[in-house]
């Protein structure tokens, strides 16, 4: 195979492989092991996720979404934003855009480096969620941003021993078969939360996660915690903003804006996933 061109982007800590994928020139069906390989940390380019643009007939392009180990995922809030940035700078889309998930047609707009991405409808509301993991309770709710969530609202996020527990969370019964992230959110004030998250497919705690920190403020306004907009502050110490208005017992018109940065631009060769 001819080398392939990618852009790496990042947003709040969410690093991304991005390829151009419009002439199809790779098959989106059978990309899961060169996913895995490129987006594996010191042995090639490395990312938490690597996502292909492709032609679409509803929106201005489509794209497809791979976690880190290969496993295809609905939604991602942060590579939303960095594709929508990607898109703008290629002259794919102009800076107010749409395109095509697996979780629906999503909304952005591009001023610069901030790209604010209006969200699928939150939907599968569960609050008051009492969970067992080893022999303790744990207080959780749940949301589907795009992607599945559960939210522990915790006194000391930094506390949190994220990558066994959210584990625990991931696999718990409760929330098969499809699993979910993991949040544990911290109130810092009615304006403000720090939100640590255990994503699945990732299978490890990231620096940030975009459908992550919208379920943790949708879910803190639902206990009364915080107002629209909430500052959410990531692992990697960046802040998201969610806009939200409420709608019944849930919420309308979402949006998650935040910083989109370009890391570089360059060519997989074969050596970065034949290995």
């Amino acid at each position: 195979m001819a080398k392939i061109p990618f852009w790496k982007m990042t947003g709040c800590g969410n690093d991304f492989i991005i390829i151009d994928n419009r002439r199809k020139f790779l098959d989106a069906d059978r990309l899961g092991d060169l996913v895995k390989k490129v987006c594996a940390p010191k042995l090639s380019a490395g990312a938490d996720g690597l996502v292909l643009i492709e032609p679409s007939e509803k929106a201005d392009f489509q794209w497809r979404f791979f976690n880190s180990d290969g496993s295809v995922a609905e939604m991602c809030g942060n590579a939303a934003r960095c594709v929508a940035r990607f898109a703008a700078l290629k002259g794919i889309a102009p800076a107010r855009m749409a395109f095509e998930t697996l979780a629906g047609i999503i909304e952005a707009e591009v001023a610069g480096r901030q790209v604010k991405v209006l969200m699928v409808k939150p939907t599968g509301w569960k609050l008051d969620l009492d969970v067992s993991i080893d022999g303790q309770v744990h207080r959780m709710h749940f949301v589907n941003t795009g992607v599945p969530h559960a939210v522990e609202f915790v006194e000391n996020a930094a506390s949190v021993t994220v990558k066994d527990l959210g584990k625990k969370v991931r696999f718990h019964s409760l929330f098969q078969p499809a699993g979910t992230n993991a949040n544990f959110v911290q109130v810092v004030d009615r304006g403000r939360l720090t939100v640590r998250t255990y994503e699945r497919g990732v299978e490890d705690e990231t620096l940030a996660c975009g459908t992550g920190a919208v379920a943790a403020a949708l879910l803190a306004a639902r206990k009364g915690f915080v107002d629209s907009p909430a500052e959410v502050q990531t692992r990697g110490g960046e802040i998201l903003r969610i806009h939200f208005q409420p709608e019944g017992d849930g919420f309308d018109r979402v949006f998650l804006e935040g910083d989109a940065r370009v890391v570089c631009e360059g060519e997989l060769w074969e050596e970065a996933y034949e290995y």
